[in-house]
Order: C-alpha cells, then structure tokens, then sequence
C-alpha cells in the first residue's frame, strides 16, 4: 500500500485531464467485476488513532477501500489480480474478511 499522504500529494499534482486519464483503469474495473464489488469504497486519509483516554496521528498505510464479495480467497485473489491499484510502484493489497455477526 502507499501512504494516504503519497497518494494525496500525487493527486494534488495531476491536472483534471491526468485525473480522468487515471481513473479509466478503475472504471474498468469496477464494471469488470461489477457483480462482486458491494461498494466501489473510497480514498481515505487522515486517520487518528485513539484511545480511552488519549489520541495520536494514525499509523495506517491504507490508502483507500473497495468491498468485494467472493466465495473464498481465491476469489477475490482473482478479482485483483489486475486491480488498478498495483499501478502504483511498491503497491499492494490487504484483504480482510467480514466476519458474520451472530
């Protein structure tokens, strides 16, 4: 993953052309898997990391979320396997699982 703050920054340096340029692999993607995405999800940034009775700037690398919906890992491995993100140099994914509440 890039830090929010690289991909903030990089953001802020591209023209409104750049920005639609770089958006057209994500729009790819979603319409791709478009059936598995439950949310396209979001940039996020910014994070604070509290406690009962402090807070802190966060330590989160997580740039951004997307909700996908597959049987199993491997399902979702294939779903990024091309995902836009890996654009990104030294990018990766984290994937966690929603666990069922009972």
């Amino acid at each position: 993953m890039a830090p929010a703050s690289v991909v903030e920054a990089q953001m802020k340096a591209m023209s409104p052309e750049e920005m639609k340029k770089g958006m057209e692999p994500w729009m790819a993607w979603f319409k791709k898997y478009g059936k598995s995405i439950v949310d396209n999800g979001n940039m996020v940034g910014n994070g604070m990391n509290f406690t009962k009775t402090s807070s802190s700037k966060g330590k989160s690398e997580v740039a951004g979320y997307s909700i996908v919906q597959a049987d199993d890992m491997e399902g979702v491995k294939a779903i990024i396997a091309n995902h836009p993100h890996y654009m990104m140099p030294k990018a990766s994914i984290e994937v966690l699982e929603i666990m069922p509440m009972m």
